[in-house]
């Protein structure tokens, strides 16, 4: 039985992630108003989720025996665990969006930038947005609001009001 935005709550959700995956990437999309007032409240709990941990993290010394056999003590920066169960949390939430390759980039110069990312949409979403957010909220003393939406007007075919939300 259809329900909200006319899907089935398992569509509906999957419309949700693939959505809010490609606002907190690109930081604009152009949609339905009624999908975009939706979404809205589904980025901003998900932003608001990544700005309570985003600088969790917990520093630590490895000692490795290196390839000639010395010991060699490096230091190994990790998420705590309240950030790694915030991190998998949203991993549900979010469709993982892979990093694309420049139309001039040689393969090689994207695979030395990209193999350390496992996760871009994660590594996006808490070393750029969160961090972002959280500075505006310290300097303007409030939280929320994130996104904006502007409607457009009537769509030519089937005068859908259409929309278009992105991160402020």
């Amino acid at each position: 039985m259809p329900g909200k935005l006319g899907r089935t709550s398992e569509q509906r959700i999957a419309l949700l992630r693939n959505q809010a995956s490609e606002l907190l990437w690109y930081g604009k999309i152009k949609t339905t108003a009624a999908k975009a007032k939706e979404l809205q409240s589904y980025v901003e709990k998900i932003i608001t989720k990544a700005m309570s941990v985003y600088d969790l993290n917990e520093e630590s010394e490895v000692t490795k025996t290196d390839a000639k056999g010395k010991q060699v003590t490096e230091r190994v920066v990790k998420d705590s665990a309240k950030k790694l169960a915030v991190r998998r949390a949203l991993m549900a939430k979010l469709r993982d969006l892979q990093e694309v390759k420049g139309f001039t980039e040689k393969k090689s110069e994207y695979k030395a930038r990209t193999q350390d990312i496992q996760h871009p949409l994660m590594e996006k979403l808490f070393n750029e947005i969160a961090p972002k957010y959280a500075q505006r909220k310290e300097e303007l003393g409030q939280g929320g609001g994130y996104t904006r939406i502007y409607l457009l007007g009537e769509r030519r075919g089937d005068a859908a009001e259409e929309a278009i939300i992105e991160l402020v």
